[in-house]
């Protein structure tokens, strides 16, 4: 094992859980007008599994698989549905974020009580996408700028 490098071991056991947290993110994005959670726990989590990466494999590795433009145009897309689904309420409504799917025949009606389906958010589950997509962006290049900065600071 190279100084500074993680064993085998670890890296296979970053590779399972990788995939693993990030199908919690999103059910925790997912989730989030029913449970505790939504998209920037969702996104928090998402983005932890882009640190486990960079510790098990480095940064190097991290930088090889992911694109900069790629994650910029991630988070881009999860601030334009946001402001997209915010600004059709005001032209549905005339108000800003009017939840304007709700009782709609495919998003279902909110109950007053009781266990909720999927679908009965309206434009919620929408919106916690969006800021999960921006969360899941902007703390990953965070972390990776953070962890070029220690590696150069290292070399």
């Amino acid at each position: 094992m190279n100084k500074g490098e993680m064993s085998v071991i670890v890296k296979t056991i970053a590779g399972f859980l990788f995939p693993i947290a990030m199908i919690f993110s999103f059910y925790v994005i997912m989730h989030g007008h029913l449970t505790p959670g939504g998209g920037f726990q969702g996104g928090a989590v998402g983005a932890s599994a882009i640190a486990l990466l960079i510790v098990a494999f480095g940064i190097r590795y991290v930088e090889k698989k992911s694109d900069e433009e790629k994650i910029s145009l991630f988070e881009s897309i999860g601030g334009i549905i946001f402001v997209l689904v915010s600004l059709i309420g005001i032209f549905l409504s005339a108000t800003f974020l009017t939840n304007f799917l709700v009782g709609e025949e495919i998003f279902g009606k909110i109950p007053s009580w009781g266990e909720a389906p999927l679908n009965s958010g309206g434009i919620l589950p929408i919106l916690n996408i969006a800021v999960g997509m921006k969360v899941i962006g902007g703390l990953s290049s965070v972390l990776i700028i953070i962890a070029l900065a220690v590696k150069e600071v290292e070399e």
